[in-house]
């Protein structure tokens, strides 16, 4: 896997709807919030992760589609992960923010 944090198990697959995606350094963070936003998606028929074993920091994301190659699932649900992170972010700075111009009138 060398320095690379993302790689595709067996690329020799012909199939390009069924992929096992290994993402180095991550773990069940990343692997539950993926499968979750990639299985709301109607073309895929299988997603689903697996940390190989406690001591490897490594996730393996198995992605199965009917139409859609499973590289154009795994981009979607990147994409949905980072715009509803992004949501979050923006909403917990404002909270913040009004809470301490609430806590400067005091």
């Amino acid at each position: 896997m060398e320095n690379r944090r993302l790689v595709v198990a067996r690329e020799d697959e012909q199939d390009d709807r069924t992929k096992t995606f290994i993402f180095k350094g991550e773990g069940h963070t990343l692997g539950n919030a993926l499968r979750t936003l990639i299985l709301k998606n109607p073309d895929v028929i299988f997603c689903g992760y697996t940390i190989p074993h406690p001591s490897e920091n490594k996730l393996h994301l198995r992605i199965e589609t009917k139409e859609m190659s499973a590289v154009d699932a795994l981009r979607e649900g990147l994409e949905q992960l980072q715009s509803l992170s992004d949501h979050v972010l923006e909403t917990f700075e404002t909270a913040v923010s009004d809470f301490k111009s609430k806590q400067m009138e005091v």
